[in-house]
């Protein structure tokens, strides 16, 4: 199968690349970074109908990983966010209609959900309000139940949870769904979101406000410095390696010959194991042998307290598994080298 990995540069799509080189297949890679080295190598912009056009000649499937990530800062990139999301997604599938190709697999994220699954012991499942700047300047970090205020018990959340975005970042992954989804109807096309949960291994970017909270706390490391935890360190967070991720989206193409034409199917992405950032942290210190980290109370407007991820659906629909434990994933990143881009 010959695949376009668009964002095929970057720190997960060159993951998705090797994988799916490892597994017989046939990677084109689609990136802004890329360094035109001929057939399987194109640098390009995915909202560039034309070099997207182009890129798509031979092409079975697309593994569409190209993404601004992260929370970012704040308001004042929410048009680059909408830019390269939103308008990067409806430009490829534009073309991938033009060109005939119906497979495609989209890095989703679990951000859509906002805050995760949470169970009030009088009023059972509910969904917490966004949390306040006053509250989290006050240090009340948990969300309370919007009903009669109680302390709520944070679960994992599945696929069919309803969608609540809770910042930039967020709304606009969920707009990608809401295009392929689209897409697939009037293409009968097949189409495949990963929702990723925290996505760590080698290659993370270094020292730059849109990469994940990893690498925050490996560059600090690296600088010599201890990790910053934010609010107390007790979020709850689902991370899962690189190489997992990379072996999901082998799964997720591999399997699209037999998933239903007209419609984007939604699956779970993580380790299955609940973390907090703060065990993250000393983790992290402990493995790198660098300083402690300080918990500093501050936060973020946009952030979400809990949200981890069932992921039976896609290990029972497509067999995948996660090979990279906590220990030894936070152990072989701890040495793993970090991108500058």
């Amino acid at each position: 199968m010959r695949v376009l990995v668009t964002g095929g540069a970057g720190f997960i799509g060159s993951h998705v690349v090797a994988a799916l080189r490892a597994a017989g297949h046939e990677a084109v890679v689609f990136d802004t970074a890329a360094g035109a080295g001929g057939r399987d190598e194109v640098r390009g912009d995915v909202r560039d109908a034309a070099a997207i056009a182009a890129a798509l000649a031979g092409v079975d499937a697309v593994s569409h990983q190209a993404a601004m990530v992260g929370l970012g800062k704040g308001f004042t990139d929410a048009a680059g966010y909408v830019g390269v999301n939103d308008l990067g997604t409806a430009v490829l599938l534009e073309q991938l209609v033009r060109a005939g190709v119906r497979r495609l697999v989209l890095a989703g994220s679990m951000v859509v959900y906002g805050e995760g699954r949470y169970v009030c012991p009088a009023h059972g499942v509910v969904r917490p309000a966004p949390r306040a700047a006053p509250a989290l300047a006050a240090g009340r970090f948990e969300p309370p139940c919007p009903r009669c205020g109680a302390d709520l018990r944070p679960g994992l959340v599945a696929e069919d949870a309803p969608a609540d975005p809770r910042n930039v970042y967020a709304v606009t992954k969920l707009a990608q769904e809401h295009l392929a989804a689209c897409w697939a109807r009037a293409a009968c096309g097949r189409a495949v979101s990963l929702r990723y949960h925290n996505v760590y291994g080698p290659g993370m970017p270094r020292d730059t406000p849109y990469a994940g909270v990893a690498s925050f706390f490996r560059s600090a490391l690296e600088r010599g410095q201890a990790p910053r935890v934010f609010e107390d360190g007790g979020q709850r967070r689902d991370f899962v390696h690189v190489e997992d991720v990379a072996a999901a989206n082998v799964a997720a193409l591999e399997a699209l010959e037999w998933h239903p034409e007209g419609e984007l199917r939604a699956y779970n992405t993580g380790s299955g194991e609940a973390h907090t950032v703060g065990e993250m942290a000393r983790a992290l210190a402990d493995a790198y042998g660098g300083p402690a980290p300080q918990v500093t109370g501050e936060y973020r407007l946009g952030d979400v307290r809990h949200v981890t991820a069932c992921s039976r659906r896609l290990r029972e629909e497509l067999g995948w598994r996660p090979r990279v434990g906590f220990a030894e994933g936070m152990a072989r990143f701890a040495r793993a080298p970090l991108a500058v881009r």
